[in-house]
């Protein structure tokens, strides 16, 4: 009969506890976990506010269409809710993602290597993103230059 197989000890116990350097300040990894807690609830709200709003008011999926975003995002109040939704979501992903490369990369390089991409990738969602809610403009015709709603 064949032994069972052996499970190797966790990465973060190889070499025992580790020591902070003099300059580190503060404890990152504490404010990651509070900010996973806390962007999870304010997240919970924001996403059930949003499903809320778009499928239980009016007729429900049926009037989510481009006239329906150019509605909402005329108020600034959804401006500024779609942008929370956005920001919370992006971090609280980013963050989670970082912790699973902390987790299962075992080569520093390749760790460093994710977690550039990582970083990279989230920033160019969160400038995008960020543009395309405070410059969405419906009275734009892709024909010509001039605004429709000024012709009007």
């Amino acid at each position: 009969m064949a032994a069972p197989p052996s499970i190797e000890a966790p990465r973060t116990n190889i070499g025992g506890p580790r020591r902070r350097s003099p300059r580190s300040k503060g404890n990152f990894e504490l404010n990651s976990w509070l900010f996973m807690r806390g962007s999870g609830l304010l997240l919970l709200v924001l996403v059930l506010g949003h499903l809320f709003v778009n499928l239980m008011t009016g007729e429900g999926v049926h009037q989510i269409d481009f006239a329906f975003v150019a509605g909402k995002w005329a108020n600034p109040f959804w401006q500024f809710w779609d942008l929370a939704l956005l920001w919370l979501a992006e971090l609280h992903g980013t963050n989670g993602l970082r912790t699973i490369i902390n987790d299962y990369s075992s080569k520093p390089t390749n760790r460093f290597a994710l977690k550039a991409l990582l970083y990279f990738s989230a920033l160019v969602v969160l400038i995008l993103g960020t543009l395309v809610i405070f410059t969405f403009d419906p009275c734009i015709d892709p024909s010509s230059t001039l605004s429709v709603c000024s012709a009007k």
